[in-house]
């Protein structure tokens, strides 16, 4: 099972990561568990300066920007 986390503060942008990454895993089947960090100490704990920013099993993948779905596919596997 894959974790994701979306890092934000509940902006517009990281609402529609959250979306476009639960489609992304939906699409490709993948089981998978979403977390929402909203706190900015655990945000910067991750290196992050900007959001949103995508997360997949610890690992940093996209920050700063929203990817598109297919981008987001490639992004988790």
């Amino acid at each position: 099972m894959k974790k994701i986390q979306i890092l934000g503060t509940g902006c517009t942008k990281c609402k529609k990561l959250a979306e476009v990454a639960e489609a992304a895993a939906q699409a490709l089947g993948t089981p998978y568990e979403m977390e929402k960090v909203t706190e900015i100490a655990r945000i910067m704990s991750f290196g992050v300066m900007s959001t949103p920013a995508l997360v997949v099993n610890g690992v940093v993948k996209s920050v700063g920007r929203l990817p598109s779905l297919e981008e987001t596919k490639i992004l988790l596997s």
